[in-house]
Parts: C-alpha cells; sequence; structure tokens
C-alpha cells in the first residue's frame, strides 16, 4: 500500500484530499499544526469508511519537526506520495505590510515545501516511483491586491515544482502544483458573496474542497505519470 503525507490536512481542501487518497487504496498521513483534532476526526473518517490513515502534527517551518517527523514514518517505509497543501494567508496593502506579514507566509508555504519534502525524498526515488503536489494558487500565476506575499509564496512554489520536476522525472518521481481558484469555504463565503463569485467567474459558481482533490487524485495517479513540472488551474475560468 502506498503513502501519502498530506499537510493542512485539516482545512477544507486539505480534508477533501485526505478523503480522495484513502478512498482510492493509499494509506493517508493527515497532517496538522494547529488543529489536531480535526486531523485526527479526518483520519477517523477515513479509517470508518474502510480506508488506512493516521494522523500527526508538527509545524513546517520547525526543520527540527519536520526531520523528527519524517524519521518516524520512514520507520515504516518511504513516504511515495506528498501533497504540500499546508499555507496560510495574512492579507495587507503592500504599503502597510508587516515584516512578520510577509515572512511568516513564505515561511509556511516555502520553507514548508523544503522542510517536509527534501528529508522524504532520497527514499522516495529510490523506490522509482513518486508523487509531489504542491498547492499553488490561482494569485501566483495572476496575482491579486492586498497580497502580494500570497501572490509572491505561491509563485516561488511553482517555481520550485518545475525545477523539482527537471531533477527527480528520471527516477519516476512526478512534481505538480494545482492553483486553486474560489473555492467554497467559510473564509471564501466571507470574503466572495454569491454576487461577486458570478461577475468574476465564468463559471458562475465557487468550486468544491471535492473538485480540487479530483485533480490531487488523477496527478498522483498512474494514468498521470508523463504529467511533470505542470500547474493545473482549478478555477472555473477565473483569470482566462
Amino acid at each position: 500500500m502506498k503513502r501519502a503525507l498530506v499537510t493542512g490536512g485539516s482545512g477544507e481542501i486539505g480534508a477533501a484530499i485526505c478523503r480522495a487518497l484513502g478512498a482510492a487504496g493509499i494509506h493517508v498521513v493527515v497532517h496538522a499544526m494547529r488543529n489536531a483534532p480535526r486531523a485526527a476526526q479526518v483520519a477517523d473518517a477515513i479509517r470508518s469508511a474502510g480506508g488506512s490513515a493516521e494522523q500527526v502534527t508538527f509545524d513546517v517551518t520547525d526543520t527540527g519537526q519536520c526531520a523528527e517527523a519524517a524519521k518516524a514514518l520512514l520507520r515504516d517505509g518511504p513516504v511515495q506520495i506528498i501533497i504540500n497543501n499546508a499555507g496560510i494567508h495574512d492579507d495587507a496593502p503592500f504599503a502597510g505590510m508587516r515584516r512578520e506579514q510577509w515572512k511568516r507566509v513564505l515561511d509556511v508555504t516555502l520553507d514548508g515545501f523544503f522542510n517536509v519534502t527534501r528529508p522524504l525524498l532520497l527514499e522516495m526515488m529510490a523506490t522509482r516511483w513518486g508523487r509531489i503536489v504542491n498547492m499553488a494558487s490561482v494569485a501566483g500565476l495572476a496575482g491579486n491586491a492586498g497580497q502580494v506575499n500570497y501572490a509572491a509564496a505561491k509563485a516561488g512554489l511553482i517555481g520550485a515544482t518545475k525545477a523539482l520536476a527537471v531533477e527527480v522525472a528520471k527516477r519516476g518521481v512526478t512534481v505538480n502544483a494545482i492553483a486553486p481558484g474560489i473555492v467554497a469555504s467559510p473564509m471564501t463565503a466571507a470574503a466572495f458573496p454569491p454576487e461577486r463569485i458570478k461577475a468574476l467567474v465564468p463559471a458562475g459558481r465557487a468550486g468544491v474542497p471535492d473538485e480540487v482533490a479530483a485533480a490531487v487524485l488523477f496527478l498522483v495517479s498512474d494514468a498521470a505519470a508523463y504529467i511533470c513540472g505542470e500547474v493545473i488551474s482549478v478555477n472555473g475560468g477565473l483569470y482566462r
């Protein structure tokens, strides 16, 4: 049974990804940093549905914690699927953005990608089969006012995706990114009323987490073995 680590598995999109992977017969390691009880619920739900899952808690910005977590996971064998989904946003106009807002958003997205992926990569490559999917955003492709930090972090993640894809493709490992647009969640509902979504999104609605999870599930499948270094937008036509 292949094993997948999903960072930020306690969030709406992360939980949907975990459920999809679990239903596909993959052992899912559901990660959380602050909301461990929610991650435990996600893991419990996967097991209740007949799947295999466990929950882990560590700070993706802490190199030491990530190294220890990787060491513990590798005792049971290689982790062949990594979904770098953990991320935060802390919005403000750039002229008034505090350094802490800038640094924290980049730390979680970019340092998190490095801290989580690097310690697991050699063992993945040794199996000559692996899938890494990084959760980017349309903000990293098109920019968004008030989110210079978030857009910079996601654009950097896209660059890292493309570079790492070139490095590891010869070992049977693919690296791709998903760039969601407006996806329904309590946070989205507060920021984007229905009439604004209809005006912005050609599809006329917000996406749902399961639609993002479906794209992730495809990228980790054998059917996507020749897709490498790509960014797949799941956005209903936004920013076309």
